[in-house]
């Protein structure tokens, strides 16, 4: 028998183990398999024609268009409230009292002058017609006359002046109680009962509710396109659904420090489920130009030297088309040239893309649609091989 380490042994390992190297250098000259075609899932929407005029929605909220801040026309003590916030009250209906004693003493004092005033021109009444009877009878002279007749006038005049000041008296007797001077609602209160207020100081809010306004700010681009308006709509958030007409009635000519904005107040119909401080959106729609117009989303826009433009799918992949805008319209823009309805565009993932790209529509998109968008979607999608 052989050893196993003989060298009759050793010449088929060697053997076989030449045939294994020589098979894996081959193997590793041999050229790899293609790499598969880099897919991308993107959002996809498929375009439907528009009727050219572009909008824009601004946020605000309904304010009263008269809001008065209410203040006693005298200086007292206030001793009552008879309101609270949110308390829809009537004209003349009692909002405040303020303590009247000091007031009632005046009225009580001027009505005294008058009382006094008038005995003196009873007084100097008489007294004239006796002098006259002696002037009558060339008992006195006329300068003494002259003089009763002077008393007697100056006296009618005192009483006269306290009879004003009692009425005004009376009038600040009656400035005690804060009186509503319309109909609305209370929307603020600034002083409590016990506390001294001067003439004039406002104590409490009061808004009207039979003419209401939204309030906006819009930005200084887009302040000179109010003069084109065609329509202003305006959707409340507690009613989406709902378009009210609105009417563009105060455009502030200075801009806010703050937001740098101009104030635009639209006047609404006064309507019972349009409450003070809901949230509006307000639409201003733009005159079309007659240009047939489509509506995408923002994020669907590309910008590729220069030029705008959008990725549309064709056959499974996709081609960068430019595009014009023609306008804005809320929260997309508004394209007049360079796509057409029924074409489908990439409206998310699109600085990922080349052209040519082979791309994969998501299904959860195609869902979120209706059932008319569906097909259309799911049509083109078919046509152009693209699994969904």
């Amino acid at each position: 028998m052989l050893d196993a380490f003989s060298p009759r042994c050793a010449r088929p390992r060697a053997a076989t183990l030449s045939v294994v190297l020589l098979v894996a250098l081959l193997a590793g000259c041999s050229k790899a398999p293609p790499p598969a075609p880099d897919v991308r899932p993107v959002r996809a929407m498929v375009l439907a024609a528009g009727n050219g005029a572009a909008s824009a929605e601004f946020s605000g909220d309904v304010r009263p268009r008269y809001e008065s801040r209410l203040g006693f026309r005298v200086g007292g003590k206030i001793s009552a409230r008879q309101v609270d916030v949110g308390t829809v009250v009537k004209r003349g209906q009692v909002l405040m009292q303020l303590d009247p004693q000091d007031l009632r003493l005046g009225q009580a004092q001027a009505d005294a002058s008058l009382r006094a005033a008038q005995t003196s021109a009873e007084l100097a009444r008489a007294e004239l017609k006796r002098y006259q009877d002696l002037r009558a009878q060339n008992f006195v002279s006329q300068a003494v006359l002259d003089e009763k007749i002077a008393a007697a006038r100056s006296s009618q005049a005192q009483a006269e002046a306290a009879r004003a000041a009692l009425r005004n008296q009376a009038n600040q007797t009656g400035y005690a109680r804060l009186l509503a001077d319309a109909d609305g609602v209370v929307t603020g209160i600034d002083a409590e009962v016990g506390q001294v207020v001067q003439a004039g100081t406002p104590v409490v809010r009061v808004a009207r509710t039979d003419e209401k306004e939204v309030v906006i700010g819009v930005p200084e681009d887009q302040v000179d396109a109010l003069r084109e308006l065609a329509d202003v709509k305006v959707r409340l958030w507690a009613d989406p659904d709902a378009s009210i007409p609105g009417k563009i009635r105060e455009v502030s000519p200075v801009a806010d420090p703050a937001t740098r904005t101009y104030t635009v107040k639209v006047t609404v119909p006064a309507r019972e489920d349009i409450r003070l401080g809901m949230t509006a959106v307000v639409a201003l729609q733009k005159k079309g130009d007659g240009q047939a117009g489509i509506r995408v989303p923002l994020p669907a826009l590309v910008q590729n030297g220069g030029a705008t433009s959008v990725w549309v799918v064709e056959n499974g992949a996709v081609r960068l088309v430019p595009v014009r805008i023609g306008g804005v319209s809320g929260n997309d823009v508004v394209l007049v040239d360079g796509v057409r309805p029924g074409q489908t565009i990439v409206t998310a993932g699109v600085n990922l893309l080349k052209n040519g790209q082979k791309v994969r529509i998501l299904a959860a998109d195609v869902a979120r649609r209706g059932d008319a968008e569906q097909e259309a979607i799911g049509g083109a999608a078919a046509a152009a091989g693209v699994k969904q």
